[in-house]
Order: C-alpha cells, then structure tokens, then sequence
C-alpha cells in the first residue's frame, strides 16, 4: 500500500503553527525553521515533516519525531535503519507526503500555470515535444511530463545528475540504467498535477488531507 497525505498552506495558521507545533520537534530543526526569511517557506517545510510524522504513526505506529532525517550524497532524505520510505513535495500554498514500505518513492507536485515552453525545451526528448505541442491542453500536458519526471528522478534517488531527457515515461513506465519505475497520477486537485513513483507497479493509493491547525505531539 502507499500513502499519500496532504495539506494546504495557511497565513491565518502560521502563528499557531509555530507556537503549538514547532516546539514538539528536535532544536536543531526549531531553529532551521525559524531561519527562514518568508513565513511560506518556513510553513512549507514545517508542514512536511508534520505529515510525515502524523502519518508515519497513524500508519506503521512510529513515533518518527525523534528519529533525525539523514540525507544521501544526492540530497534524498531517508530514515537510517528503517522500512519506512517517504518522499515530500509542495508548491504553491500546498504539501504532499508519500510513504510506503515496498521500494524507494519519489512524489512531485506543480500547480498548473503559466509557462514558456521554450524555455523547457532543452529538457525535452523530441518526442516529448511534440507530444506537447500537439496537445488540446498544452498547459496541463506540460505539468503531465514535468511531474511525471520528477518523480521518477525522486523515487531513483540520484536527483538531477539523471538529465531529464535522458529516459522518456510511456504509457507510467519508463527505465534508468536497466531499473524500471512506474508511475501513477494522483489527483488532489484541479489546479496542480501530480505524480507518483515507484520501482514496482503501484497498486492502490490511501489519500487523506490533514487539516494541521493544533498541536499535535504530545
């Protein structure tokens, strides 16, 4: 099974957020958050680590808050010597979780906006390109194509030292270096397009939105 929790960004919550729920966590990363210059940034990663915890103990029963996130030589985070597999991603105003314990996932999410093609073309296959060009709604293809490859270059772990037009996704599959991911569109909502991946096929997803306004660590 995998998991995937989400909640949205609030100005309103922010204050409540940093006195009732950032003190339940380690001073080291009290003090990273409190680094931050724009309260969004700041909600951003506070609220991820929030769904990560909450989840990772209404799921597997694991009270992770403790336990320090580790990070590989390609940035990836990762609990040591633990099944517990995450991934976090956000984007404008909100933050999703994946957690699993069948292989490593990668998860990205994007709201859907306003863009210059050209500008991405580099990245691109040529028939990637095309695809998107030719597309009814070339907005919402692009997105398609960028989340889909983030999150395969998350779940493989080696992040952008994988050029994204070096592997092309078809039909949610796709291959780096002889490892095959597949991929599956989660659907959270109409403004943002977001994808999932793992080195399995992905069966089926929990999807659950929090609602973070208390405290929450006891």
């Amino acid at each position: 099974m995998i998991y995937v929790y989400y909640t949205y960004q609030s100005e309103e919550n922010h204050e409540r957020l940093l006195t009732e729920v950032l003190p339940g966590f380690p001073v080291y990363y009290q003090e990273k958050i409190k680094r931050y210059r724009r309260w969004q940034d700041a909600q951003l990663s506070l609220l991820g680590r929030v769904l990560l915890y909450k989840a990772a103990e209404e799921i597997y029963g694991h009270k992770l808050h403790d336990k320090e996130i580790k990070y590989t030589k390609h940035n990836k985070p990762y609990f040591e010597d633990h099944v517990i597999q995450f991934n976090i991603t956000h984007s404008e105003g909100i933050v999703v979780c994946a957690l699993t314990d069948l292989h490593e996932v990668g998860v990205d999410i994007e709201i859907i906006t306003d863009f210059e093609l050209d500008s991405f073309k580099f990245e691109m296959t040529e028939k990637e390109r095309q695809k998107i060009e030719s597309s009814d709604n070339i907005k919402d293809a692009f997105f398609e194509y960028w989340t889909q490859k983030e999150a395969v270059i998350k779940a493989h772990g080696h992040g952008l030292t994988i050029p994204l037009k070096s592997f092309e996704i078809v039909e949610n599959k796709t291959e780096i270096n002889e490892e095959k991911f597949y991929l599956k569109e989660i659907k959270i909502d109409e403004k943002y397009k977001c994808h999932i991946s793992l080195k399995t096929s992905i069966g089926e997803i929990y999807l659950k939105e929090e609602i973070i306004k208390t405290q929450y660590f006891n």
